[in-house]
């Protein structure tokens, strides 16, 4: 990304701004939501109407930088620079445009976080993964990604005992089960033609573990469109339900005694038109490396959340251990088989869920691994048991928001990927996550992260 003169203005091409207004209108669109992530990773934004949209989409809307310092729980976080002084405009990007099905006359676009005179921010999560994607392309690499997120479906209902709202789900079928396809079969049939009517091609679907579990998967795309394309499922997944009465959780443990919510990261490698993944060695086991060796710390990104680590425990088919292997599911990364012939192979990084912001998580993930390419790194031998059955033998992940946040600020790799202000900032708001949940019980703690993610 090239950085804009010092008192440039945002413009954007009068061609491709027409278009924008012209779906607008034929969409019959009347607010138009500029959406971001945050360091809680949280899904913000403002809207600007259509009378006003040729403008906004040069300008963006202002924003106060304050909100890059506010937590999960709306507490803000006093972190130098992210104060009430300053400001910042949310700036869409006009190529991610889609109407939003599930609120008629509304539509969104995903957003960069640039400074008044147009410059990308230091603190911009999309523009910290396009300077990744940027920093894999001057080594001659391109990523394809998916994001491949479980959810909750149910209902969301007053304790009986005046305590935080509860997750009812919505069925307690079986996994795989029949019955769970026939339970669901209204809201998911209504999700596949919301995702697919704002481009997001959906590949598969089925009832998962959990009561009232459900995972859809939609197909890869590049890095940054991957991201954009889990905001904008996230957004659907929970827009759906609310329209038709339901409540749906990505979070990664909404019910404390069901299976937890991944959403392991599909990853393929790709140089000169040829897919790196296909053969063991070389790039593919460097890149492998470089997760392994940063895993402590992207833990802290890709899994962004106190709810987090009731997932990521041994046995629980989520990864605990800092390993990899062959379709090995307890490994935090698994190398996938193909499917068919034709299929390509990815890697699978599996401890991810939907708390994490998706442009730092992903951002993260190439830097791992793109430090593993530059070093040369190797990863030992790969695991073809459960790791848990070998005790001692395999390193642990970070059990606990704390932990993982320790390593990533320890880590010189990501902190510097990030940059100071960035690093701190992310390092403040999950530092008071942990701080405030560590004073509540599993109820709050339960109910925050489900209302939230």
């Amino acid at each position: 990304m090239t950085d804009r003169p010092s008192g440039s203005t945002i413009r954007q091409p009068d061609a491709q701004v027409r278009r924008v207004l012209e779906r607008a209108e034929l969409d019959g669109v009347e607010l138009i939501r500029f959406l971001y992530a945050d360091h809680g990773g949280v899904i913000r934004g403002k809207a600007a109407s259509r009378s006003r949209l040729a403008e906004r989409v040069g300008t963006g809307i202002g924003h106060t930088v304050a909100m890059m310092a506010m937590n999960m729980l709306d507490q803000l976080q006093e972190v130098e620079q992210l104060g009430p002084v300053g400001e910042v405009r949310i700036v869409p990007d006009p190529a991610t445009y889609v109407p939003l099905p599930y609120a008629p006359g509304a539509a969104a676009m995903l957003s960069d976080l640039r400074l008044p005179d147009g410059s990308p921010w230091a603190v911009c999560p999309r523009t910290f993964l396009k300077e990744a994607v940027d920093a894999l392309a001057a080594e001659g690499y391109a990523l394809q990604a998916a994001f491949e997120p479980e959810f909750t479906l149910g209902r969301r209902l007053p304790d009986p005992s005046g305590g935080p709202d509860r997750l009812a789900p919505l069925d307690d079928t079986l996994c795989y089960a029949g019955t769970g396809f026939d339970t669901a079969h209204d809201y998911v049939m209504a999700l596949v033609q919301a995702m697919e009517t704002q481009g997001l091609r959906v590949e598969h679907y089925h009832p998962e573990l959990g009561h009232g579990q459900q995972e859809l998967t939609i197909r890869h795309a590049p890095a940054l469109r991957a991201a954009d394309n889990h905001v904008l499922y996230r957004e659907t997944v929970r827009g759906v339900a609310i329209r038709m009465s339901l409540w749906a959780s990505l979070a990664p443990k909404p019910i404390a005694d069901q299976a937890g919510n991944g959403t392991h990261l599909h990853l393929s490698l790709w140089r000169g038109g040829e897919n790196v993944f296909a053969a063991p060695g070389g790039a593919r086991d460097a890149f492998i490396a470089g997760l392994l060796a940063h895993l402590p710390a992207l833990t802290a990104l890709t899994c962004g959340s106190v709810n987090s680590f009731r997932r990521l425990a041994p046995r629980m088919w989520s990864s605990a251990y800092a390993v990899y292997g062959p379709d090995n599911r307890e490994a935090a990364v698994r190398v996938c088989s193909p499917l068919g012939e034709s299929g390509e192979p990815n890697l699978e990084l599996k401890p991810s869920d939907s708390s994490a912001n998706p442009y730092l998580s992903l951002g993260a993930v190439i830097h791992a691994g793109l430090d593993g390419i530059r070093r040369g790194l190797h990863p030992g031998e790969a695991v073809d048991v459960d790791p848990d059955t070998r005790p001692g033998r395999y390193p642990r992940l970070p059990s606990s928001l704390e932990e993982a946040l320790d390593a990533l600020e320890a880590d010189d790799v990501l902190m510097e990927a990030l940059g100071p202000l960035r690093g701190a900032a992310y390092l403040a708001v999950k530092r008071s996550e942990a701080r405030a949940f560590a004073l509540q019980d599993a109820a709050y703690e339960l109910f925050h992260h489900f209302r939230v993610f």
